[in-house]
């Protein structure tokens, strides 16, 4: 059975291929896809398949998608092409006779009022549109996304947000790929065709929580200050990120106020049999790699 991970020079397609060589997957079975296939080579050198191969060039995702049984479509990064990307995607694996496609969804996106969800919930119409057998990992929010700005959140003592007292049930990309390597490979016997999960972290925290974990592992003061969406729309674009995607990060934190992000059904420790890595390990090991 071969199993192809798209978006494979990613953060998380990379993890989720190294999650299926740890799962005992021979890598002769493993296809890794990239636009720009030198930037994986090190994964050729260890046996698995790599191919070049673009969203937006159907003729590439043919190539690529010859021979695969079950594929996982790991969510375009390009905001505002995405529904076009995912579509041409998914037409190449009913080409190639795929029998599964896994996709990387977001929580809740058939009933998300985010900005974000919206290309995620036009992808998942256009799967259950195409007849293929597949299933929707809906990812919360990386815990990356929060131990990047580390050094920022030393440098100025605060946390910047607009999310209120919302939990977010965020988890680290490695529990997620985990979880895409599980279902991808469907060692387990169910297949998961059909299956709707619900990703997020065994503990949720509001952006408070996460500036006093910061604070006391740090050993300083580290304050939550929480801004209208549009005054941290501003902060973010002041801070040099270009306006549409503030906003967009902006609008998620509104969306955590509301409950957007957080999940309990517990669906991914199930699927990686285990606890998720929770804030404050992952900020204890984020400070150590940036001390």
């Amino acid at each position: 059975m071969t199993l192809l991970v798209t978006g494979a020079s990613g953060h998380l397609g990379r993890l989720v291929v190294e999650a299926l060589l740890e799962r005992g997957t021979p890598a002769a079975q493993v296809v890794a896809i990239a636009r720009t296939p030198e930037s994986i080579s090190d994964l050729a050198d260890r046996g698995v398949q790599v191919r070049r191969a673009d969203y937006a060039d159907p003729a590439s995702l043919d190539a690529a998608f010859a021979g695969v049984d079950r594929l996982l479509l790991v969510s375009g990064s390009e905001v505002g092409q995405r529904i076009a990307q995912h579509a041409n995607v998914i037409d190449a694996a009913k080409r190639a006779d795929v029998s599964f496609v896994a996709y990387t969804s977001i929580t809740r996106a058939d009933t998300s009022d985010l900005a974000l969800a919206a290309e995620h919930r036009a992808t998942e119409e256009l799967l259950a549109a195409s007849g293929l057998p597949h299933a929707l990992l809906r990812n919360s929010w990386y815990l990356e996304n929060y131990t990047g700005q580390l050094p920022t959140f030393l440098e100025h003592g605060v946390v910047l947000g607009a999310a209120g007292e919302g939990r977010v049930s965020a988890a680290t990309r490695a529990d997620f790929a985990a979880a895409a390597a599980f279902v991808l490979a469907g060692e387990d016997g169910r297949g998961h065709e059909g299956a709707v999960y619900e990703l997020g972290g065994d503990n949720a925290f509001t952006l408070g929580e996460l500036a006093a974990t910061v604070g006391r592992i740090a050993g300083r003061e580290v304050v939550y200050r929480d801004l209208s969406v549009a005054d941290l729309t501003a902060a973010l674009v002041a801070a040099g990120l270009p306006e549409g995607y503030a906003g967009v990060l902006a609008d998620s934190d509104r969306g955590i106020a509301d409950g957007a992000l957080f999940t309990d059904t517990g669906d991914l420790s199930r699927l990686i049999g285990r606890p998720t890595a929770d804030l404050e390990a992952a900020l204890r090991a984020a400070l150590v790699t940036t001390a």
